[in-house]
Order: C-alpha cells, then sequence, then structure tokens
C-alpha cells in the first residue's frame, strides 16, 4: 500500500509559527494555535514542513484503496497567502455547519481563510469540535 508523504515530525510548532510571514499571518497563525489547543485539549504536531497538526486518523484514499496513512483529525497553515485550514468539512456536520463560518473559500481538503477577522471564531470552535470527534477507524478521507 502506499503511504502518505506528509507525516508528523519533530519540528518545533512555535518555531514554525514564529518564522511565519507577513505579520499578520504569524499573528493569525499564533492565535490559531491557541484555539485548537483550547478546543482539543492537545499540544500541536507538525506534520511535515508547514501543517500544524492536533490528533490523528487513520485514513483510505477514496480514490485508490490502496493509498492509505495517518492525517491529523484537524488543524492549519498559516500559508503567506491565507490561512489553511483542515479537517473542518470532512464529517457531514462540519459540511453542514461550514456555511455559517464567514467569508473562506474551499480546497479539496481544506477551507482557505484570508485572516481570522473574516469569520466567526465561535463557528470555527464548534467546527474544530465536530473534527476532533472524528473516530481512529479507517475511512475515506476529503482530499488528505
Amino acid at each position: 500500500m502506499a503511504e502518505a508523504k506528509t507525516k508528523p515530525t519533530d519540528a518545533d510548532v512555535e518555531e514554525f509559527l514564529l518564522g511565519a510571514s507577513p505579520a499578520k499571518r504569524r499573528e493569525d497563525g499564533l492565535a490559531l494555535a491557541g484555539i485548537f489547543r483550547e478546543v482539543t485539549g492537545e499540544d500541536p504536531v507538525m506534520w511535515g514542513p508547514t501543517i500544524v497538526g492536533y490528533g490523528s486518523f487513520r485514513y483510505i484514499s477514496p480514490a485508490n484503496p490502496r493509498t492509505c496513512g495517518d492525517w491529523p483529525k484537524t488543524g492549519f497553515s498559516p500559508r503567506k497567502a491565507q490561512l489553511s485550514l483542515y479537517g473542518l468539512k470532512d464529517l457531514p456536520e462540519g459540511a453542514e455547519l461550514l456555511p455559517s463560518l464567514g467569508t473562506y473559500t474551499e480546497g479539496a481538503g481544506c477551507v482557505y481563510v484570508k485572516k481570522l477577522e473574516d469569520i466567526d471564531l465561535g463557528v470555527l470552535r464548534r467546527l474544530i469540535a465536530i473534527a476532533w470527534s472524528r473516530g481512529d477507524d479507517p475511512e475515506p478521507a476529503a482530499g488528505a
């Protein structure tokens, strides 16, 4: 079976977040780390060089059932152009709540937000909690 390329690393999450640019992305990344930690009760782990992840689950690719791996239950990346939020729309409850988030766009497996002021942080907390509730059994992944 093929394994995912993005895996947990020993990289320092705070160092990564403090190095994010521009400054607004750094501020939002640090704020997100606090929100995700508050909701999940977990410390973050770097997944690959750019994803701050919380927890993990085993997935099976719907496109190729021979492709599987581990992926964060939820997480984010403070990318230069926008914030990427992972796991928020993968479960039916999250997909149903997502339109209430505010101003965002969607990718195959993530939600893109320009700045935290564009979204409702209460809804974000609820979406994180839904993603965090994901079981540990292998399941099809939405773009992992």
